[in-house]
């Protein structure tokens, strides 16, 4: 990971502020597309930036933030308007099967905005959420108000930490390592109560349903 750091800072470091903000607002907005874009290194890379004069650790929170979140917008709404007339085609019933789909419909609906905001911060899992949220027609408030939330949290945490603590490029390193994997712990323990409250709640409609016990 220090070489992919070092080589995206000394790119950065060539660039004038205007330049570095768009870099990582860039980087931020295409993660959503392309999720092995090193995003978070940019991003902590541009607040550890500021503490050299060279770009402001605010605009670097705003400029991904809204970046991160207007391409996650475009991407749902891609998948809401274009995903399900693609996977009920010939070609995509190929790669998601219609069981599979349907699957995908009652998990969102299911867990609903709670499973969307934790999902955000699972690595792996980001770039997944908003397509597959419109292809399952979710709303555009129960969607974009948990992404934008868990979207502001993440990265607002990533540049807070890194401006204010990281004075040497492997405090950078370190810092963003140890938030992925500690977001990522936290995430996925969190789905996990969302599940299990979910089956619950399930399990007692079940049993407390018309017909039950005769």
């Amino acid at each position: 990971m220090r070489e992919l750091f070092d080589t995206v800072l000394d790119r950065l470091l060539t660039l004038p502020g205007w330049a570095v903000y768009a870099a990582v607002g860039g980087l931020a907005a295409v993660e959503n597309v392309f999720p092995p874009v090193p995003a978070d290194v940019a991003v902590g890379l541009g607040a550890f930036l500021s503490g050299h004069g060279t770009v402001l650790a605010t605009m670097v929170f705003v400029v991904t933030w809204v970046a991160n979140v207007t391409s996650a917008t475009a991407v749902y709404v891609a998948g809401r308007t274009l995903g399900r007339s693609f996977f009920t085609g010939r070609l995509g019933r190929r790669l998601l099967r219609p069981r599979h789909l349907e699957t995908i419909e009652r998990l969102y609906e299911g867990y609903g905005s709670w499973g969307i905001f934790f999902s955000r911060f699972i690595p792996a899992a980001r770039a997944v959420v908003p397509p597959f949220a419109g292809i399952a027609n979710l709303s555009a408030p129960r969607t974009i108000i948990p992404l934008a939330a868990a979207s502001a949290i993440w990265y607002g945490s990533l540049t807070v930490l890194v401006a204010s603590a990281a004075g040497q490029i492997e405090d950078v390193v370190r810092l963003v390592s140890q938030l992925n994997w500690a977001v990522l712990a936290v995430g996925l323990i969190a789905i996990a109560v969302v599940v299990l409250l979910w089956r619950r709640h399930r399990h007692s409609q079940g049993r407390n349903s018309p017909g039950k016990g005769r």
